[in-house]
């Protein structure tokens, strides 16, 4: 099918679908996060052994669209719960590909960027990139997220930097475990062909029992986690915090968390 948010680069046996935004730092709209979800759920039905994920122009995935926000004050409690599933679906569906995942960052990966590039198998990053989950400072709750990220980093580093909302590098990132390796700019696609490669040489039969096992050893906690993450994601977009949040980020303020723009 035809994209209009995504490139996808057929090399068989080896996939690459490209964030393609450039002009908004391939910031996610519902449009692309939609996208994403099909191209996902197609490549997991095809024969394809190697999927990789990538970004056009400087940023890798700079988040929720400004659009997005714009639009979110005026949604419904039905809507935002809608919403939450989408997202819930997105991470879960590439965490869930039955074939390896490479992430190709090579510019900022913020909030839900974050979260696509921690949920495929291997993450390559180069020294220029930058990570956050930056939600609370919009008065957002990082929900959907927390889940995954507490299984890679641990409870105590995944609270940390969903409490903080503070950005870090490539080499933390590398050091807490949610990059594979750090490699130059000009190294990175030569890199994760390699590292692609390296998997095409394994059995792919044996690739996909091994992660299917890894996912159903995490599985009950794993599920129990986004339904709990469903219901605080939703219910966060209906607080005066959130409200006034996205107002000051509109506004280009400082938030204050005694107001709300109702009041």
């Amino acid at each position: 099918m035809s994209y209009k948010t995504i490139l996808i680069d057929n090399n068989p046996p080896i996939r690459t679908i490209t964030l393609n935004r450039p002009e908004r730092r391939n910031a996610m709209t519902s449009g692309m996060q939609t996208e994403l979800i099909q191209a996902f759920e197609e490549t997991a039905a095809g024969d394809w052994r190697v999927l990789i994920l990538a970004g056009a122009g400087e940023a890798f995935c700079s988040g929720l669209d400004l659009s997005e926000l714009q639009n979110m004050q005026n949604k419904s409690g039905a809507d935002h719960r809608t919403d939450a599933e989408r997202i819930a679906r997105l991470f879960i569906s590439l965490h869930d590909l039955p074939i390896p995942t490479i992430a190709a960052v090579h510019g900022p990966a913020i909030a839900g960027g974050t979260g696509l590039a921690m949920n495929c198998d291997f993450t390559l990053a180069t020294p220029a990139s930058k990570f956050g989950f930056t939600e609370v400072r919009i008065g957002f709750v990082p929900a959907l997220v927390s889940a995954f990220l507490s299984l890679q980093v641990g409870e105590k580093r995944a609270r940390d930097l969903l409490l903080t909302g503070r950005l870090f590098d490539a080499a933390e990132a590398h050091q807490m475990g949610l990059v594979n390796e750090v490699v130059s700019h000009g190294e990175l696609m030569t890199r994760v062909q390699t590292l692609a490669e390296t998997l095409l040489s394994n059995s792919p039969e044996s690739l996909t029992a091994t992660k299917r096992l890894l996912s159903v050893q995490n599985r009950a906690w794993l599920d129990a986690a986004i339904n709990a993450s469903l219901q605080a994601n939703a219910a966060s977009r209906e607080t005066s915090d959130f409200r006034e949040g996205v107002a000051a980020f509109l506004e280009k303020r400082r938030p204050d968390w005694t107001r709300s723009p109702e009041s």
